[in-house]
Order: C-alpha cells, then structure tokens, then sequence
C-alpha cells in the first residue's frame, strides 16, 4: 500500500507511504489519496484529517517514471490523466473537514500544491520546499491556482519561475506553512492545532470553510479544466519529454548549459 489510513476518534490520518521513492506519487498514490479525501468528506466520523508522509521527506512530487509514462499516451489519456491529478487537488481543498498537513521533511513540484489545498501547514525548520517543473520542461499546471492563492501572484512568478528551493522560515513567511516547530515538537504543535479544531461544532467548520471559499472567490470549473488541459500538453512536449528523460538518466537537459 502507497498510502496508510488510519483514524483515531475524530481525528483521520492519511499517510503517504513510499519512502523509498521520497513519497513521489504516482497514478495509484493519486487515486488512493483522491478517495480517501472523498470519502473523509462524506463520513460524519471523521471531524478532523491530518496528510502525513512516512520517512525522511514529506513528497518529492509527481513520480517523473510515471509522467515520463503520460508523455508517450495519446493526447486524449494524456488528457484524462492530467484531470486526474486537477481532481485530487480539488478533493482535497473542498473537503468540508479541516485538513492539516504534518510536514516532516522537505515537499517539490506537486507536493507545494498539496500543501497550498490544506488548511494548517506545520513543518520542520530543515523542510525545504521548490516548485520545480520548469526545470523538467514542464509547468506547474494544476497546482498553480491554489499556490497563487496561497502565497499571491507576486511570489508564485519568483518562485515558480526560477524554481529555487526555499526555506521553512521563508515558507512561513510566503503563507504556505502556518506553523515551524522542531521535530520532537512536531506531533505537539499539530495535536494543538488539532485540539483548538475539536473545540469547534462540526458543521459550523464545514459551513465556515463554504463561507472563505465564497468570499475568496473559488476556483471554477473551466480554470481547472484549462489547467489539466496545459499540463497535458507540455507533458507530452519535446522540452517535456526531454526534461524528465534527462533527470532520469542523470544528465544535463538539452536546453542547459553547465555554468
């Protein structure tokens, strides 16, 4: 299993579990995680869902194997894959429940967006964190939405544009991480946030996150289907097939020149 559930009371914990490939996740991780949220969504139980990740790093991102696999698909599975991961994205920032993300390692490409559909974002201090598609010949598409709305437009050009890797501190500073807390303190800091959560009346948190993503302004139907369809191409792009072929063979991209 790629993904473990487990709940205690109220309290749902969803934990990647593929450290040996740095919880990257692939087409099975995307669904498994998309109808854990889902059903989390639809069982009263379940008050509070916590997305946690086993070993050293929370997720490497998009499992570049199985996207080196989506580039060779025809446009129309290409396609349908890419909505795939835009549905997960969404499963997760429409859950009516509160979602926490315990971050204990650093999070790239796919997994900043992860973390920007969650609620309450706690990380290490040695958490680091890249939006890193670019440097594969690909774009972060699907994602891109809620990490604009997570840390502004501004930020996300920097970042998403030169794909450098940035600290908890700075990720705390941009708005994708809430919390910092050392390592033994982490599962502390988390159970307070979880604590102050079950304080409150179940359905006065479901109508309360309804009411933020009103007045936000939520994300519609055709930006989503627009961002799967963005992704899909660029995937299946020269640059993007070259890009994910040159990481995994260990060598320098076409368009690189070595400084």
């Amino acid at each position: 299993m790629s993904l473990k559930s487990d709940q205690t009371g109220g309290v749902l914990r969803l934990t990647l579990d593929r450290p040996e490939k740095s919880n990257a996740f692939d087409d099975q991780v995307i669904f498994d995680l998309t109808e854990a949220f889902l059903r989390a969504a639809a069982e009263p139980s379940v008050r509070v869902v916590v997305l946690a990740a086993s070993g050293k790093y929370f997720s490497a991102g998009g499992d570049l194997s199985w996207m080196q696999r989506m580039a060779s698909y025809s446009d129309a599975e290409n396609l349908a894959d890419a909505k795939v991961l835009a549905r997960l994205m969404q499963a997760i920032d429409l859950c009516p429940k509160p979602v926490l993300a315990r971050v204990q390692g650093s999070a790239f490409a796919g997994a900043v967006g992860l973390l920007a559909c969650c609620d309450i974002v706690v990380a290490v201090p040695s958490a680091q964190f890249a939006i890193t598609e670019v440097r594969l010949g690909l774009i972060p598409a699907v994602i891109s939405p809620y990490v604009v709305r997570a840390i502004g437009i501004r930020q996300a050009r920097r970042w998403c544009l030169t794909a450098e890797r940035f600290s908890a501190e700075q990720a705390r500073t941009l708005g994708l991480v809430h919390e910092i807390a050392e390592e033994s303190q982490l599962d502390t800091v988390l159970q307070s946030q979880i604590d102050a959560l079950l304080l409150a009346a179940p359905s006065s948190l479901a109508e309360a996150k309804s009411l933020l993503a009103l007045v936000d302004q939520p994300l519609s139907e055709p930006v989503i289907e627009e961002t799967a369809h963005r992704i899909a191409r660029q995937r299946a792009s020269a640059e993007g097939r070259e890009g994910v072929a040159a990481f995994l063979e260990k060598r320098t991209p076409a368009w690189r020149s070595e400084p």
